[in-house]
């Protein structure tokens, strides 16, 4: 009886180390996968916000530098 009781509390406390273990892999893969989707969320905001700067970039060196009707500098 004693030996089946040893048995029991060597299986119970395998188990809660693994189950410790595959806790610590979940929450790193947690983790991981949460940087991963704040990195792409980043990157696209910074695509759009580029996009924006070099279409503005466009429009101004479109734009004339100088008044109309004004004489040249000499």
């Amino acid at each position: 009886m004693a030996l089946q009781i040893y048995f029991v509390q060597e299986m119970v406390a395998a188990l809660m180390i693994f189950t410790g273990i595959f806790i610590v892999c979940a929450v790193i893969a947690l983790v991981l996968y949460l940087i991963d989707r704040a990195s792409r969320w980043g990157i696209e905001a910074a695509g759009t916000q580029a996009k924006r700067a070099l279409v503005a970039a466009e429009e101004i060196s479109k734009k004339q530098l100088r008044r109309p009707r004004s004489e040249p500098a000499q």
